[in-house]
This record gives C-alpha cells, sequence and structure tokens, in this order.
C-alpha cells in the first residue's frame, strides 16, 4: 500500500514484527513514540517488537532504548 491509495490523513494501526510489519487498520502514516513525528507507512524502518512502537529514525529508537533502560551502562 502506498500513501495514495485512498487511506486519506489517519493514522495506520501497525502489528510491529520481526523484521517485518502487518497492517490491522490502513493509514497513510504511523507517530514516532519518541517524538511525535508523523512517519509514512511507506518510510517506516524503525520500530521495536516488544514495546509494539514506531521511531522515525535510528536516533530516537536509540532514546527509546535508552529510556527503558535496555542499554547497556556505560562508564568512563
Amino acid at each position: 500500500m502506498n500513501r495514495f491509495e485512498g487511506s486519506g490523513s489517519r493514522e495506520a494501526k501497525i502489528r510491529y514484527l520481526d523484521g517485518d510489519f502487518q497492517i490491522v487498520l490502513p493509514g497513510s502514516h504511523v507517530t514516532c513514540a519518541v517524538t511525535g513525528t508523523a512517519i509514512p507507512v511507506d518510510e517506516l524502518r524503525y520500530w521495536s517488537v516488544a514495546r509494539q512502537e514506531a521511531y522515525v529514525d535510528a536516533e530516537a529508537s536509540y532514546q527509546a532504548e535508552k529510556r527503558a533502560g535496555l542499554l547497556p551502562t556505560q562508564k568512563a
């Protein structure tokens, strides 16, 4: 599905899987869980299966992992 196939400007409902995702309710975009940015469905590249969240880019994904406490602590 692309953004011009009649899903309008509504938010899609997506089930995030390992390496893929399943569209549950068609829409034009999803919302980044960290930044609140709208992400066109056809540009979605980053998400968390465990938290079922989408991220606009790698930095937002990193921040979500950090916020969830899933990164090893770094000592200088």
